[in-house]
């Protein structure tokens, strides 16, 4: 054996890396657009800018490290929002500023109680973030039933609600993180049928956050086609409530590959309400899936452009353009020899912007 070969590593390049060697156990979240768990194998890759940041926000991709000693029982929790470069690849450098912050601040030892300059370093890492209320809220409930921990206390009372004992107009004790265990395990019990049950009655102060934390959930066909019915009779009233067509759409967003919800977006796209800007967007933002389809993308952008001001078309183009899934299906729409005058019109005004600035 080689001098180089039997040399042991004294470095650590990569936040994988360190997790591995700080002996700890963890996971990785993905929080770009949604809550989901990443594999160590994607994260790995994506860290070292072998393959494209799948879910980009606003040129950045959002972390969760979620790590533990084998005898802790609430583990540690850090935020990591890290650049992209034009081509959708972490920024290597950001990379290694991050990792150098943390391992002047704590060394391998990520689990020790950081001293006050230790603190002070860690919540200087300028690449530190928080997320959303109701993001916080999913994460926590995702975490709780990976890790086969406890829901919070809000969880039974949640139960109770959907179960419609306390009356769906007593809302207001019903908590986001209850909301947010409840869809994370709406596969547990009976809680699919109790929301199938309730989904008709739910206010919309518990419908929206409840949509918004299952937009991150698979769950079962008879619970899929309550909501395809709900959004369905939504398009079918002759005064649509835009809002709550878009939660429900939230909500199946996940299951973007079934047909049923494949007919229920090409449907939204074709009724009067897609130039609805908050339902346009709910399709880039949380359904972004379901716009892998030349036709059913061409037609959204035709709204986008029919609807809505340039600087919103534009903004919605740089944002599709990012997501390496729909990228082929935003050229091959550039290419469409059915885009009309007004959608040309719009993506000239994009490129023309771009010359301006150079």
């Amino acid at each position: 054996m080689s001098e180089q070969s039997s040399t042991k590593k004294d470095t650590i390049d990569t936040i994988s890396e360190l997790l591995q060697l700080s002996g700890c156990q963890y996971r990785i979240y993905d929080l770009g657009r949604k809550v989901s768990k990443m594999s160590k194998q994607d994260f790995e890759k994506v860290e070292q800018a072998m393959q494209p940041y799948p879910f980009p926000i606003q040129g950045h991709a959002m972390f969760a490290l979620v790590f533990w000693q084998k005898a802790q029982t609430t583990p540690y929790i850090w935020f990591v929002k890290l650049p992209l470069d034009e081509r959708g690849l972490l920024n290597q450098g950001s990379r290694n500023h991050y990792l150098a912050i943390i391992l002047d601040a704590l060394g391998k030892d990520l689990t020790q109680d950081p001293s006050e300059k230790q603190e002070e370093l860690l919540q200087a890492n300028p690449y530190n973030f928080t997320p959303t209320q109701y993001k916080l809220a999913s994460l926590n409930a995702v975490v709780k039933r990976d890790l086969k921990q406890s829901a919070s206390q809000y969880y039974e009372h949640c139960q109770l609600y959907m179960s419609g004992k306390l009356g769906f107009a007593e809302w207001q004790g019903v908590a986001v993180q209850g909301i947010c265990d409840f869809a994370a395990r709406i596969n547990d019990n009976n809680n699919s049928q109790l929301l199938i049950n309730a989904l008709n009655k739910l206010p919309s102060e518990v419908l929206t956050p409840l949509c918004s934390a299952l937009e991150n959930q698979q769950f079962d066909i008879h619970l899929l086609q309550a909501f395809i019915e709900q959004a369905n009779n939504e398009l079918d009233r002759s005064d649509v409530n835009v809002q709550r067509l878009a939660d429900l759409l939230r909500a199946v967003s996940d299951h973007n590959q079934h047909p049923q919800v494949i007919a229920l977006a090409q449907r939204i796209l074709a009724a009067d309400v897609s130039n609805d800007l908050n339902l346009l967007l709910t399709f880039t933002g949380k359904a972004w899936g379901l716009l892998a389809d030349n036709e059913r993308l061409l037609q959204y952008l035709e709204n986008v452009s029919s609807h809505l001001e340039q600087d919103v078309f534009s903004a919605v183009f740089q944002d599709l353009v990012a997501i390496p899934t729909i990228r082929p299906y935003v050229l091959q729409c550039l290419r469409s020899p059915q885009r009309s005058d007004n959608l040309v019109n719009a993506i000239g005004a994009i490129f023309a912007a771009v010359q301006n600035k150079k």
